[in-house]
């Protein structure tokens, strides 16, 4: 108790304190206008070059620049510690102590390929109490659909991670087979190391990206074509561009003209990761509930039982790690997110915004060539875990 006393009294002193050098640099800041005036009647007292000067000094010095510095920095601080922005309406007096994220490391051994085998299948174990307060009730407990965590919709709410808009959503799907993912896995952002985190804000600062703010077409393909001037030294193709214009399409799937920050975030932290790490890397994020998926889905596209699959039909089903997010699939008892690709002539397909055309044909050369179960997991890793975030925008668009 002794301990805790003591903490309690240092807070107060450092608050009293700190009110006493706020108020004393108030003072300070009127002191000089107070001054400039009662100098203002005698003529001998400075000149006219030196009151314009003081004016323009307490110009540059006025409160907005102070405000404003503060809260970009803010931003950019909960952008390199992995957290979101606060709702502004929350009862602060009911919170719970948001959880300190801690970004991994990289191993030795991570580029090593990982022990992923097709036949045996992994036994999916969720946790017994909640993650937030570790008590274990009898009341429902929303479980991830990705990690082995579960929670208490009131803990989520102590948290802000579940508001009023996002609480029905969240009771509909956690239960189905859409599932829904927790804090931890719904932020793409939180696989970076710090490392990487670092090299992303550089990239973000050097192109003048705003923390927190949205983003119009204009301003992501504007970013896209400095981020590939840095990296290559000249201008990015065409084909590129349209590619870019069709990933902001997709990170836009309600059609309202920009793009949120996480989501901008999220994309920008899975493009991060194809880039700095090997595949063999990004197979060993993905967890026990996200290779059952794949071992169903390669298992619905390998008919034969021959261990091998086209490119057409590996291709279809970078498309179909993303259908989760789909409004009219919720009503649905079998989500194919979790069991595998749709049927070409099933009412599902046919109710999707894309033609069967661009998704299900291959060529020639695509029917030849066959793709075994690490191959397989090899070129779909990073569409896997794209699809983590609840959000309905695809954060990492795939190939026509």
């Amino acid at each position: 108790m002794g301990v805790l006393m003591s903490r309690r009294q240092t807070v107060e002193r450092v608050q009293k304190v700190s009110l006493a050098v706020s108020a004393f640099k108030d003072g300070l800041r009127e002191q000089p206008s107070t001054r400039r005036r009662a100098e203002a009647g005698t003529a001998r007292q400075g000149t006219l070059e030196q009151e314009v000067q003081e004016e323009e000094e307490e110009a540059l010095a006025g409160p907005s620049q102070p405000e404003e510095s503060s809260a970009s920095k803010a931003a950019w601080e909960r952008l390199r510690d992995g957290r979101g922005v606060e709702p502004e309406e929350f009862e602060r007096a009911n919170r719970f102590t948001p959880p300190a994220f801690i970004r991994p490391k990289r191993e030795l051994h991570d580029d090593e390929p990982p022990d992923i085998s097709l036949e045996q299948r992994e036994q999916i174990l969720n946790d017994e109490m909640c993650e937030i307060c570790e008590v274990w009730t009898a009341e429902s407990l929303f479980p991830c659909r990705i990690c082995h965590r579960v929670y208490h919709d009131g803990c989520l709410r102590r948290m802000g991670y579940l508001q009023k808009d996002s609480a029905v959503e969240v009771t509909e799907t956690a239960h189905t087979e859409t599932g829904w993912s927790c804090y931890y896995c719904d932020n793409l952002n939180l696989l970076l190391t710090e490392e990487e985190m670092y090299s992303l804000m550089e990239t973000l600062r050097n192109c003048k990206i705003i923390p927190e703010s949205c983003l119009t077409l204009d301003d992501f393909l504007h970013y896209k074509h400095q981020v590939h001037k840095q990296q290559f030294e000249r201008t990015m193709p065409e084909a590129q561009e349209e590619q870019a214009a069709l990933q902001f399409n997709a990170l836009d799937p309600d059609k309202k003209g920009h793009i949120e920050w996480q989501d901008f975030l999220s994309h920008e932290s899975i493009q991060l990761l194809q880039k700095i790490r090997p595949q063999n890397a990004l197979l060993r994020l993905l967890t026990p509930k996200e290779r059952e998926r794949a071992r169903a889905a390669f298992l619905a596209l390998d008919q034969d039982n021959d261990g091998f699959i086209g490119e057409g039909e590996c291709r279809q089903a970078r498309h179909t790690w993303f259908r989760k997010h789909q409004k009219e699939m919720l009503s649905c008892n079998v989500s194919i997110s979790h069991v595998g690709p749709i049927s070409e002539g099933s009412p599902a397909s046919s109710r999707n915004g894309k033609s069967p055309e661009k998704i299900l044909p291959a060529t020639k050369q695509e029917e030849t060539r066959s793709i075994d179960w690490p191959r397989f997991l090899q070129e779909n890793v990073a569409y896997i875990l794209a699809a983590r975030p609840n959000s309905a925008a695809l954060h990492l668009q795939p190939l026509a």
